[in-house]
């Protein structure tokens, strides 16, 4: 199952300076436009000072509590982001700690949520994602109060062009409500994602393989 940022297998194994290099090939080719959000999810309390270190300025994070547990250590370090699925009950948390949410998906964490977010919307139709249904996207955009653009994450083949016309797609539905933001690719399909318009990128292997 892929989660709404990638990951590196374990546990960080770059030195300060191989991050930099790799965050700042990316940026090259992806534009200043774009904004890079670091996955954190499989990244220690402790490693997370190796980002800092590289100047990472995004970090996106999947579970509140480990969320909680790293802005507890590194605070005004970065800009966090969430995105992982988001339950109602941890709305506080991310609201007292986050910039952005890239993955609301429910009525009732819209109902809690205080901060800006995208909703993600499961394109693919896969049991296994989160995510609203295209159908359902009005929906929920009628009870969200500060919605700034969509989320989507496309089936995983190995082949980064499967996910060119779910990024498409995206951006229809985005342009189509006056939405701005686009919070689509991985390090998978990343590239794809910026030629089809994404304005938020959530990397985690591309930065942190061996």
């Amino acid at each position: 199952m892929h989660e709404p940022g990638d990951h590196a297998n374990g546990t960080l194994s770059v030195s300060a300076e191989q991050l930099r290099d790799r965050y700042d090939e990316v940026r090259a080719k992806v534009g200043d436009r774009v904004t890079i959000v670091a996955a954190t999810k499989y990244v220690s309390i402790e490693e997370m000072a190796v980002l800092a270190e590289a100047g990472v300025e995004v970090v996106g994070e999947n579970r509140a509590q480990d969320l909680e547990a790293k802005h507890a250590v590194y605070g005004d370090a970065f800009r966090w982001h969430f995105i992982g699925h988001l339950q109602s009950r941890k709305a506080k948390i991310v609201n007292h700690i986050c910039e952005l949410v890239h993955s609301l998906s429910s009525e009732s964490a819209a109902s809690r949520l205080e901060i800006p977010a995208l909703v993600e919307v499961n394109l693919s139709g896969e049991e296994t994602k989160s995510g609203v249904r295209e159908a359902e996207l009005d929906g929920l955009l009628a009870v969200a109060t500060d919605v700034r653009g969509l989320m989507t994450m496309p089936p995983g083949t190995g082949d980064p062009e499967t996910s060119r016309p779910y990024f498409r797609r995206l951006r229809e539905l985005a342009e189509e409500r006056g939405l701005q933001e686009l919070s689509m690719g991985t390090s998978q399909d990343y590239l794809i994602a910026a030629e089809e318009g994404a304005t938020l990128i959530r990397i985690g292997s591309v930065l942190y393989r061996r």
